[in-house]
This record gives structure tokens, C-alpha cells and sequence, in this order.
């Protein structure tokens, strides 16, 4: 099967969140909001031992952390949820950017039949988003602006510390989409100033299905964010539905192996960045990096590999590598990627443009080996 390199996909989960989610599981199966027994006392403290631990890692308070099943459904009750107050205010204009996952891109854009103004902010060339095009473009009725801290396909790490400082002043409220950085840049994310931030355990070796809406308070007082689904009242309202307490609770170990390891972590990926950026670079391929490598993930990159079209070298090599061309959300559409084709590179590049990503348990020398591999194929797929 080769080596798994699509981290920016999903990625494994940690055994010891799987080994505490299964004990979860066989040994304590109430529901958090059962109150007449100890069934249901057992699973809420494990919930809201969980909450602790995501709002350790952020540096949030755990009456700020709000669990929902990802960061989709986080990114949709954060934007969505504030179409009752922009109502009410009358401030219906939204900020965005062309490069964000399409999880906040369509359901910004979704506001227009509401009644709102959106503006969407291209990146340079080097795929970073100008902080100040970002703030040049706030005014009176600005509700909400909405920017990913880093790329799922570049890896570029986005301004946000910058923007969230500008919008603090001006009283603007900042979604973060943090799916890609939660539990990496930890330290980056804690001195950034924003709204809400949305978080999905599975980037960083957690369970797939679960993540976390986070809601900064101002003066005590949450934002006016709505739910944007009907019935019960977990969540405080926030996100109705029985609380899935085995996959939370994967969701705060991993929050908590991150707290504890996430220094190391990032040197060892960015240990193997150096290593395939040196093969790429001594492969005698001619190849551009997509994204400006002086603010990018340490477990990222886009490289296209001029003559070479990425699908045939993704399937030539897959009994080597697992490793993708855009994100996974947008897979099955074969249309040039919209990341890429924001950042103004040319077609063929795009067309042959492949994104590798690893993480903490990535071994060196297998990664060594199989890019190896993979830069073999790409030679004799040349033209």
C-alpha cells in the first residue's frame, strides 16, 4: 500500500484516543442530559472533561467551546446563525476570501438570498490573503468576516492574528476556520483575537465525526449566534442532538495529546518538509511550489511538476503514496482547482499541481522512500 500522505485529508486516528474512546463506549453508554441516574452522570462528566481539554488547547474558557459534528456544521451555525441579529442591527454585510473550503465559501455566498452584501477577497499570487484588502474593505453594516487560518490545499497559513486585532477596533465580528491548524499552530491561535473558531478533531488524529464551534465571550456575554436546527436544548441551545459522547470524548484526548506534543510534532514535520523539498528539488523534474513558503504548514506542500498531469501521476503512483490534488470535499469534480485558479496560476500548472501532507507519525525514511518512488514515475510520465 505504500505510505499514507493525504494528512491534510483526514488523518489516522492516535491509538490512545481510540483505545479511550472504545472504553467510552463498553463502559459508559448514558446519555449526558439523562439527570435521574448515574448513567447519565458518568457520560456528562466525561463531555465536560472533554470541553476542559479543547479549551485548554485553544486557552478558552470550557463555557466557550460549544461540540458540534465537524467543522462544516461549526462554520454553518457561525455564519448562519447571526442571520436573526444582522436582522435585527441591520448590518448585512460579509467579508470572505476566494480560498476558503467550501464549507464556509457556499455558505457565505448562501447569504445573498437573505439579503446580504458579501465581498470575496482573491489572494496574492503567493496564495497569502492581504490583511489589509481585508480591513480596507470594512464599513458601518460589516457584520461578520470569515478567513481560514490555514489552506487545506496550499498550506499557506493565512494573517488572521492581523486581521482579528483590526476587527477587534472596529467591533466586527471574526469567524476563524481553524481546521487545518487546531492542535499544530496552538500557540499562534491562542493570541489571535476572534468571534468564533471552528475545529475538526479528525485533522489531528482524532475520530471523524465530531468537532467544536468555539464562542468567544465579550463582557460576559456570548455573540448572538442562533441555532440554525431545531430541537433539543444541548449544546445551550447551540447544536440540538443527543451528544455523541464516545466521539467527544475522542475529540478532548485528542485535544490533549496535542496540548502535550504538538512542539515536537511540528519539528518532526517540518524535518520531513526539508527532506521532500530536497528531493524535489535534486529530482531533476522541473517544478513550482504553489504557496509562499515562508508562511506554510511544516506538514504541507503543492507542487506541480511541469509536463506531468497530476491524475496520471497520483494513480502511476499510488501503490507508493496516498496523496491528492485538492481537497476531499471536492474530489470527485475534476474541474481546475478554485484554490490554484484564485491565486492567478496558469492551467497547466494547476493541471499538474499534486498536494502531499504528513504528520506526527509519518516515519522519515518511509516517506523518504516512497517519494523516491513517486519523483521515479513522474520521470517517465514527462512530456
Amino acid at each position: 500500500m505504500g505510505i499514507y500522505l493525504d494528512y491534510n485529508a483526514t488523518t489516522p486516528i492516535d491509538k490512545r484516543v481510540l483505545d479511550y474512546m472504545v472504553e467510552v463506549y463498553t463502559n459508559n453508554y448514558g446519555n449526558a442530559d439523562s439527570r435521574t441516574h448515574d448513567y447519565g452522570d458518568g457520560a456528562r462528566k466525561i463531555v465536560e472533561k472533554a470541553r476542559k481539554e479543547v479549551a485548554s488547547l485553544l486557552g478558552v474558557d470550557s463555557t466557550e467551546v460549544f461540540f458540534t459534528s465537524g467543522s462544516t456544521e461549526s462554520s454553518n451555525i457561525a455564519i448562519r446563525g447571526l442571520i436573526s441579529y444582522a436582522n435585527t442591527v441591520g448590518k448585512k454585510h460579509v467579508i470572505t476570501t476566494s480560498i476558503e473550503h467550501k464549507a464556509v465559501l457556499e455558505t457565505v455566498k448562501s447569504l445573498k438570498n437573505e439579503g446580504f452584501l458579501i465581498d470575496i477577497v482573491d489572494p496574492e499570487k503567493d496564495g497569502r490573503i492581504s490583511a489589509q484588502k481585508i480591513i480596507d474593505l470594512v464599513r458601518e453594516d460589516t457584520l461578520l468576516v470569515s478567513v481560514m487560518h490555514a489552506n487545506n490545499e496550499t498550506g499557506v497559513i493565512q494573517p488572521i492574528e492581523e486581521i482579528g486585532e483590526a476587527l477587534a477596533e472596529k467591533g466586527v465580528f471574526f469567524h476563524v476556520d481553524a481546521t487545518q491548524s487546531c492542535g499544530k499552530l496552538v500557540e499562534e491561535l491562542r493570541s489571535t483575537k476572534y468571534t468564533m473558531l471552528s475545529l475538526s478533531a479528525h485533522k489531528f488524529n482524532g475520530p471523524q465525526g465530531v468537532g467544536a464551534l468555539v464562542l468567544r465571550k465579550k463582557r460576559y456575554k456570548l455573540p448572538p449566534v442562533k441555532a440554525i436546527t431545531y430541537g433539543g436544548q444541548q449544546e445551550h441551545g447551540i447544536r440540538p442532538g443527543t451528544i455523541p459522547v464516545a466521539l467527544v470524548a475522542g475529540l478532548g484526548k485528542a485535544c490533549e495529546i496535542a496540548n502535550a506534543e504538538h512542539e515536537k510534532n511540528l519539528e518532526h514535520c517540518l524535518e520531513i518538509k526539508k527532506e521532500v523539498l530536497n528531493l524535489v528539488e535534486n529530482s531533476g523534474l522541473e517544478y513550482t511550489l504553489n504557496g509562499n513558503q515562508d508562511y506554510c504548514m511544516p506538514n504541507t506542500i503543492n507542487v506541480s511538476f511541469r509536463g506531468i498531469e497530476s491524475e496520471a501521476l497520483m494513480l502511476s503512483s499510488k501503490q507508493f503514496c496516498g496523496i491528492s490534488n485538492g481537497s476531499a470535499c471536492t474530489s470527485n469534480d475534476y474541474k481546475p482547482s478554485y484554490v490554484l485558479t484564485a491565486m492567478g496560476i496558469d492551467k497547466d500548472a494547476i493541471s499538474s499541481a499534486i498536494r502531499i501532507s504528513w504528520g506526527a507519525n509519518s516515519e522519515i525514511s518511509s516517506v523518504r522512500d516512497n517519494i523516491l518512488e513517486l519523483l521515479e514515475i513522474a520521470k517517465t510520465l514527462a512530456f
